[in-house]
């Protein structure tokens, strides 16, 4: 047996966990030579009793046949298995202080190695959260960089869903095992994102979601991604976890400002303040990288002449609101969330641009 399929099954045998591979893969060049090692030979490398009788006894019953076995049990599925020692395996990931030994996946796995950004925030985010995310999600998709996010509730879900209007793709990096389908009501998502882009998950077949699973999968969407883009986020968002991961493997990070007022822009304002890039269109993020990735380049320079010039992110979000009907200052309040003060900045600069008129009663309508 190869060295893909001993890592495979290395990675099917309980209790035995991300280090003890490494330090597996870094004493046997070729896996295939410690297939028959002894209980005794695994406690010499360092491994605990209960560890070595487990491993030793696994390894002795992997048979040709055990592992064909296993391996149609994925196929059988539709899922497809990537290793660290396979070509596909994603470069910028490998990089990583700690990269997915195994990664198994559904859909296009060609995806994993496109530049790309990771999207994060919160569950519940505010109406400005949603659309923001949505306008910056589709215009990078369009520009060709793939969006990297967890498929959780609210800002993932919109990133992927924004993502997949456009041609630049995306990536769900799971909590637990590619067969579930977490947050349930995320169904009709998954299957979208299974056909027309790519999940993935570094867990085996049956690892239902537990809390302590998604901070490990936050290194994944960090490692996979040139930078991080923090829409809404409080103080103690798990977000910032991944902000964490990207900081740590010298990825960018960005973050989009929100009202001083709102509980869900207190994690976005803190990492300006520590330096993390403003983003309010998303040429902030896409100048970063188009010296550097010319598909980046041919693309953005396309979509500028196809999105209205001169627009910023929270003018063009109001221009959306008023794409159907007319609306009062305070719908327009309500639906943005927007301070009264930034919300008229915003209408007087549509004002001035004639992008917008005002009606009688304070009333807004495109012009």
């Amino acid at each position: 047996m190869n060295n893909t399929n001993i890592l495979i099954a290395l990675h099917h045998i309980e209790n035995i966990g991300w280090k003890t591979i490494q330090r597996i893969v870094n004493h046997f060049p070729e896996l295939s030579e410690m297939l028959h090692l002894q209980a005794a030979d695994w406690q010499a490398l360092g491994l605990t009793p209960s560890r070595a009788v487990e491993l030793a006894r696994n390894l002795y019953e992997l048979t040709p046949k055990k592992m064909e076995i296993l391996l149609e049990g994925y196929n059988s599925k539709g899922i497809g298995i990537v290793t660290y020692f396979d070509e596909e395996y994603p470069t910028l990931l490998k990089e990583t202080a700690q990269p997915p030994w195994v990664l198994y996946y559904r859909g296009n796995p060609h995806l994993m190695k496109r530049p790309c950004i990771a999207v994060v925030g919160t569950r519940t985010p505010t109406v400005y959260g949603r659309k923001t995310t949505e306008q910056l999600s589709e215009a990078l998709s369009a520009s060709q960089l793939c969006i990297v996010s967890g498929m959780a509730r609210g800002i993932d879900s919109a990133a992927h869903e924004a993502a997949l209007r456009e041609s630049g793709g995306t990536i769900a990096v799971l909590g637990c095992s590619i067969e579930h389908v977490y947050p349930p009501e995320n169904k009709l998502l998954y299957q979208l994102i299974a056909d027309k882009g790519l999940i993935i998950s570094e867990y085996p077949l049956q690892t239902k979601p537990h809390p302590g699973l998604f901070p490990q999968r936050n290194r994944i969407i960090a490692g996979l991604s040139l930078g991080v883009l923090v829409v809404e986020a409080a103080l103690r968002s798990g977000s910032l976890i991944t902000v964490d991961q990207a900081l740590e493997e010298s990825r960018d990070v960005f973050a989009v400002p929100g009202p001083i007022s709102s509980p869900k822009s207190q994690g976005t304002i803190a990492l300006i303040k520590q330096g993390a890039k403003l983003v309010s269109d998303v040429q902030d993020i896409l100048e970063e990288y188009t010296h550097r990735i010319p598909d980046v380049q041919s693309a953005y320079s396309k979509r500028v002449v196809e999105i209205k010039p001169g627009l910023s992110t929270d003018e063009q979000f109001i221009v959306n609101l008023l794409q159907n009907q007319a609306l009062s200052i305070d719908e327009l309040l309500a639906k943005s969330q927007f301070t009264f003060g930034h919300l008229h900045a915003v209408l007087l600069n549509l004002l001035l641009t004639k992008r917008v008129e005002q009606l009688s009663g304070s009333i807004y309508a495109l012009n």
